[in-house]
C-alpha cells in the first residue's frame, strides 16, 4: 500500500534561469513582471539566421548575490573541462537545493537512500559540432588533400593500427563523449554530493524536467529512495540549436527589434517560441522522513500523468487528446476531481498551434471549472527552457501554492475569441492555491503534468 509522500520546497532552492540565479531572485522579478529575453550574445555567430533573440542566463563576477552565474561559485577548479554548461546549471541549482533542504548525506545509509533524476532535453551541441569538424573532408585542392591524405595516413605498428598521426583524432578532447551524454549531469550531481542511491536520468524533448519529477516521485513511492534530488537543465543556444528550429519553424522571428515582445503566449500576435537556458532542481522527501528530521514542507506533489500524442514529430494533435489524457491521470492519481484545481501553470510556448490546442484541452478536461481557473504561461518572461522548463515551472507551480500568489503571462495583451479563460495577463494575482497542475509537451507527442497540492 502506498503511503502518503510530500515534496518539500524551501523557497531558496535550486534555480538558474534567464531572470537570475537563485529561487529569490528569480521569483521576485517573475512577479514584478519582468521579461528576460534579448538580443542574443555573441550576435555575430549567428547572422543570417531569422531569429537573433534568447533568454539567456545572466552571467557575472558577483555571482548569485547579485543574481548572476558565475561558474566558480559552483564548480570545482578544472570542472569546466569536464562539464559544458547544461551540466555547470544543473551542480548550481542541485547545490542550492541540498543546501537549502538541509541534507547533506553522509552516512553509508543516508547516501543509499538519496538519489538524483536530471534530465536534459539536447545535450551541448557546440562540442558535437566542434568535434565533428575536427574530420571533415578536406576542402583543398586534389594534390593537396592527396597530400594531407598521406600526411594522416595511420602509422602501422607491431601491435596494431595506430591513428595518432590523424589531427582530428589528436585534437579530440578526451572529454567530448563524457561533455554529451545526458545523464551525466545526474552523474556529476551524484559525485559531488556522493548520492549512491538511485541515478536515473531522462531526456523528452520540452517534457524531460517533468518527465524527471514525476519519475523521482515514483521511486520514492515505490520504496526505491527516500530523497530525490530531481530536475532537468539545458543549454542549447548554440547557432547550429537556433539554426534547427528555425528550420521547423518553431521560433519567434517577428520581434527581432523588440525583444521583450516576442515571447507571449496566448496572445494574437504570438509567432513562436524564445529559445532560453537555465536548471531547475529540486528536493522530493518521503513524507515520514522529512518529519523525523524537522524539515520545512511547503507542499505536496500528488499526482503525474503521463501520455503520447502518437500523431506528429513536432506538432500536436489538434484535438489535444494526449494533453488531456496527461492531466486527467494527474488528478486522478492525485485522488482529486478537476475542480479542486485552482491553477494551472500552462506549457503554452507562444506558438499559433500549441497554445490553441493546450487552451482546447484545458476547457475539456476541465469543463465548467475552467472559467474558475487561475492560468498562466511563465515562458513570457523567461522564453522556453525546453528540457529545463518543466522542473523550472514545477518550481514555479509551487511558489504559487506557498505564496498565494499566480504569476503573470507577459506580453498577453490582445485575445482571440477562442481564448475565453482567465490567463493572468501581465500582472500576477494574489490567490489561494488548493492544487496546481504543471503541464508539459514536448517534440515526438511526449506529454507530462505534475499535481502539486497544499499542505495547509
Amino acid at each position: 500500500m502506498f503511503k502518503l509522500f510530500i515534496f518539500f520546497l524551501l523557497l531558496l532552492l535550486g534555480l538558474v534561469t534567464p531572470l537570475g540565479v537563485g529561487v529569490a531572485n528569480t521569483w521576485k522579478r517573475l512577479v514584478a513582471g519582468d521579461c528576460a529575453v534579448d538580443r542574443i550574445r555573441n550576435a555575430d555567430a549567428y547572422s543570417g539566421l531569422p531569429t537573433s533573440i534568447a533568454a539567456q542566463v545572466p552571467r557575472g563576477e558577483a555571482g548569485v548575490a547579485a543574481g548572476l552565474f558565475n561558474p566558480s561559485e559552483w564548480l570545482e577548479p578544472g570542472d569546466s573541462k569536464r562539464m559544458p554548461d547544461f551540466i555547470q546549471f544543473a551542480m548550481a541549482a542541485a547545490s542550492q537545493a541540498l543546501d537549502d533542504a538541509g541534507w547533506h548525506p553522509k552516512t553509508d545509509a543516508e547516501q543509499r537512500e538519496t538519489g538524483v533524476a536530471i534530465g536534459c532535453g539536447m545535450v551541448s551541441m557546440d562540442d558535437m559540432a566542434t568535434a565533428s569538424a575536427l574530420f571533415a573532408p578536406p576542402t583543398t585542392s586534389a594534390p593537396a588533400a592527396a597530400a594531407a591524405a598521406a600526411a594522416a595516413v595511420v602509422a602501422q605498428t607491431d601491435a596494431g593500427t595506430s591513428f595518432d598521426n590523424r589531427p582530428g583524432y589528436r585534437k579530440l578532447s578526451p572529454f567530448f563523449v563524457p561533455r554529451i551524454l545526458v545523464n551525466m549531469a545526474s552523474g556529476h550531481v551524484s559525485i559531488r554530493h556522493g548520492l549512491r542511491g538511485v541515478n536515473h536520468s531522462v531526456s523528452t524533448a520540452c517534457a524531460t524536467g517533468a518527465h524527471a519529477i514525476g519519475d523521482a516521485f515514483r521511486f520514492i513511492r515505490n520504496g526505491d529512495a527516500e530523497v530525490m534530488v530531481a530536475g532537468g537543465t539545458e543549454a542549447c543556444i548554440t547557432p547550429l540549436s537556433v539554426a534547427g528550429f528555425c528550420k521547423v519553424k518553431a521560433l519567434s522571428t517577428a520581434f527581432n527589434d523588440s525583444p521583450k515582445l516576442a515571447s507571449r503566449p496566448f496572445d494574437e500576435r504570438r509567432d513562436g517560441f524564445v529559445i532560453g537556458e537555465g536548471s531547475g532542481v529540486l528536493v522530493l522527501e518521503e513524507y515520514e522522513h522529512a518529519k523525523r528530521r524537522g524539515a520545512t514542507i511547503y507542499a505536496e506533489i500528488r499526482g503525474y500523468g503521463l501520455s503520447g500524442d502518437a500523431f506528429h514529430m513536432t506538432a500536436p494533435s489538434e484535438d489535444g487528446r494526449g494533453a488531456i489524457h496527461c492531466m486527467e491521470s494527474a488528478i486522478r492519481q492525485a485522488g482529486l476531481t478537476p475542480a479542486d484545481v485552482d491553477y494551472v501553470n500552462a506549457h503554452a510556448t507562444s506558438t499559433p498551434l500549441g497554445d490553441a490546442v493546450e487552451n482546447r484541452a484545458i476547457k475539456t478536461v476541465f469543463g465548467a471549472h475552467a472559467t474558475s481557473l487561475a492560468i498562466s504561461s511563465t515562458k513570457g518572461a523567461i522564453g522556453h527552457l525546453l528540457g529545463a522548463a518543466g522542473a523550472v515551472e514545477a518550481i514555479f507551480s509551487v511558489l504559487a501554492i506557498s505564496e498565494k500568489m499566480v504569476p503573470p503571462t507577459a506580453n498577453l495583451e490582445s485575445q482571440s475569441t477562442e481564448f475565453t479563460l482567465d490567463y493572468t495577463p501581465k500582472v500576477a494575482k494574489p490567490r489561494v492555491i488548493r492544487a496546481a497542475l504543471s503541464n508539459s509537451f514536448g517534440f515526438g507527442g511526449t506529454n507530462a503534468s505534475l499535481c502539486f497540492g497544499s499542505i495547509a
